[in-house]
């Protein structure tokens, strides 16, 4: 199952990608946080330049779709007026970070992302999926995110530095984070990491100064709906917001949001708003996994969503529904998966997208019929 195109690069705001529905834009909020005033002026510049609806990725970033070539100029000049894009697209491209969502202004992370903010101009150019990863908090919550240079908490409660793939890090000095993020990063450059495009695929010896000594602390979990120390979580199915339903919710109520990599929403202060988002941490569609699908994507041959709704809360453990081979909604093994295949659907199990089918070539009422549906 070979035919899809599989990228080599993530598209930002100033290289947006060609989706079936028009350009995607992708807008990588700084700490993960919008104001009230991003939010909204978010909002309107996808519904203005294009189709309303907005994704929330894996890396805590938002992506825009349905943006038109003629559109684009525009809305990158209204994402600088919103601070949310920088000016320079060197710039943009290397401020590729995912931050820990619960941070507290002052703590570790907050610290050491505004370090390495202020040092930007030293980061050296780096293939667009290699990212960095602050994840200071009092224990890991980013283990299963990707990224490629680490900053998390050893067992012994250190912050240590740690190359993904390995599995210690080396101790740092305060106040030397974002140094040492930015020296490793050279290193990684220096030597041959960029023919091998991922930290985890990089086997050079590290560098004497950064030795694998401590291993990070346990991963906490990952946040889920409801009740926050900052405020609230709320869940969005499938990743996918629309504009219109987030002007029409309350919003002029809506406090800060941040951004999370689990397709939540943490919302601080939590006032109370009506935005048609998941409460409930039981949810189905918490469980599971689909890609945008037919025809917004041209690589897919099936719609994905509004069957994967139906499967859900069908499903015991997490389920996938994939357009296509690809995968792109979820690289992992998932107890339930269905793939789509020239127009039809393929269903396995323990497996990810595009594995060996137990059952092949369904259509979607054969598939869910399997299922128990009628």
């Amino acid at each position: 199952m070979s035919g899809f195109a599989v990228r080599g690069w993530c598209p930002d705001a100033w290289r947006p990608m060609a989706a079936g529905d028009g350009l995607l834009v992708r807008v990588k909020p700084r700490l993960a946080r919008l104001t009230q005033r991003q939010l909204h002026g978010l909002c309107e510049v996808s519904l203005a330049h294009g189709n309303g609806l907005i994704d929330l990725t894996n890396r805590g970033n938002l992506q825009l779709r349905g943006v038109s070539d003629a559109a684009w100029p525009l809305l990158i000049e209204r994402l600088i007026a919103l601070d949310l894009v920088d000016v320079d697209p060197d710039m943009e491209q290397r401020r590729t970070f995912l931050v820990a969502p619960d941070w507290r202004v002052g703590d570790d992370t907050h610290r050491i992302t505004g370090d390495l903010l202020a040092r930007l101009d030293a980061v050296p150019a780096l293939p667009g999926k290699i990212g960095f990863v602050i994840d200071a908090g009092p224990e890991p919550l980013l283990r299963d995110a990707p990224g490629d240079f680490r900053i998390e908490r050893s067992g012994e409660g250190a912050l240590i530095l740690r190359l993904d793939g390995r599995t210690a890090g080396t101790e740092l000095s305060f106040g030397d984070e974002a140094s040492a993020l930015v020296r490793l990063a050279r290193w990684f450059v220096e030597s041959g990491g960029l023919t091998a495009g991922r930290a985890a695929r990089h086997d050079a010896a590290l560098p004497d100064w950064a030795p694998a000594q401590l291993p990070p602390a346990a991963g906490g979990a990952p946040l889920r709906p409801g009740p926050h120390a900052l405020g609230a979580v709320l869940g969005v199915a499938f990743g996918q917001l629309d504009a219109r339903q987030l002007l029409g919710g309350g919003m002029d109520n809506l406090s800060p949001v941040r951004v999370t990599p689990w397709r939540m929403l943490l919302i601080e202060g939590a006032a109370p708003v009506d935005l048609a988002l998941i409460t409930d941490p039981a949810d189905p569609l918490l469980r599971a996994d689909a890609c945008v699908g037919a025809p917004a994507c041209p690589q897919a041959t099936v719609e994905t969503r509004t069957l994967a709704a139906r499967l859900a809360p069908l499903v015991t453990g997490r389920l996938h529904v994939s357009g296509c081979a690809k995968g792109c909604a979820c690289a992992r093994v998932a107890d339930v998966v269905v793939t789509g295949r020239e127009g039809l659907l393929d269903l396995a199990f323990a497996a990810r997208a595009g594995g060996t089918p137990a059952h092949a070539a369904h259509t979607p009422d054969a598939l869910l019929s399997l299922f128990g549906t009628t």
